[in-house]
C-alpha cells in the first residue's frame, strides 16, 4: 500500500530525526544514507521543528562557509526509542536503501 503525502511527510521527519541522533548529522550524509535530493534533505531538517522537534545546527570551531553538524535538542512529543524500534520500517516504507 502507497504512502500517502501526509504520512511520507511525517515518516520522512522521525527517519531523518532519527538519522541525526544517531551520527548523520549533515544534508550531504543524509542524502547519502537516503537517496532523497539534497534540497528534500535541507526542507526535512527544517521541518523538524513543526513536529517539535528541536534541531540544531552546531557550527564548527573555526570552521567558515557553515561547516558543522545537526544535533537533536529535544524530541518534544516524538519517542526516540519508538523512532529507533521502527527506524527499518520506516526507511522500507519511504523506499529508502538499507543503511
Amino acid at each position: 500500500m502507497a504512502l500517502s503525502k501526509t504520512q511520507s511527510s511525517f515518516y520522512r521527519r522521525l527517519y531523518v530525526a532519527h538519522l541525526i541522533d544517531n551520527g548523520t548529522t549533515s544534508v550531504p550524509a543524509l542524502i547519502e544514507a537516503t537517496g532523497m535530493p539534497r534540497r528534500t534533505a535541507q526542507d526535512t531538517v527544517n521541518a523538524l521543528v513543526e513536529l517539535d522537534i528541536h534541531c540544531e545546527f552546531q557550527q564548527q570551531s573555526g570552521a567558515r562557509h557553515h561547516i558543522g553538524r545537526y544535533v537533536i535538542r529535544d524530541w518534544g512529543p516524538i519517542d526516540p526509542t519508538w523512532v529507533a524500534t521502527h527506524a527499518e520500517r520506516l526507511r522500507d516504507a519511504l523506499g529508502y536503501p538499507p543503511g
